[in-house]
């Protein structure tokens, strides 16, 4: 058993997890918001997650896709030749981490807008990156068959 742990699916898997944390947060300072309403001892609380929380793990899943980036170009890789697929969502990367700055100040007063805004851009992202297909990058070709082996079902 050769196992090894290589740079590059550490820092994947820690850009992975900080997103998935940055949008679970998300979603919970929103709904947070929503209670704010009627309770003014629950004031801010939106805003002091979105700030301790969701800023801080989108920050970290920046910080992590660029050095991907940097690992993949040092490889011989160029996402930037397959296609608009890494283009759009560079561009939405950079919206919604600018609107994530932005959203606990809105927060703090009641306004939800940026960070509406923040959840959306990240559903969007999500998927193009599940969908690279339709922005013009070829999915990876699976495992192919040898060619002696059978592909129909054979009934005994």
């Amino acid at each position: 058993m050769n196992l090894k742990l290589e740079a590059v699916n550490l820092v994947r898997w820690l850009h992975f997890v900080a997103i998935a944390t940055g949008g679970g947060a998300a979603v919970v300072a929103l709904l947070l918001s929503g209670f704010e309403e009627g309770r003014e001892d629950l004031r801010g609380l939106a805003a002091t997650v979105w700030s301790k929380v969701v800023v801080w793990a989108f920050r970290l899943a920046l910080i992590a896709g660029l050095v991907l980036l940097v690992m993949m170009i040092q490889h011989g890789q160029n996402p930037f030749r397959n296609g608009h697929y890494f283009h759009v969502k560079l561009l939405l990367v950079v919206i919604l981490v600018g609107l994530s700055e932005m959203a606990p100040k809105a927060l703090a007063v009641g306004k939800r807008g940026a960070a509406l805004l923040v959840l959306l851009l990240f559903f969007a992202a999500s998927f193009v990156v599940y969908n690279k297909a339709l922005f013009g990058q070829a999915p990876k070709a699976g495992p192919e068959m040898p060619a002696t082996a059978e592909s129909a079902f054979q009934a005994r």
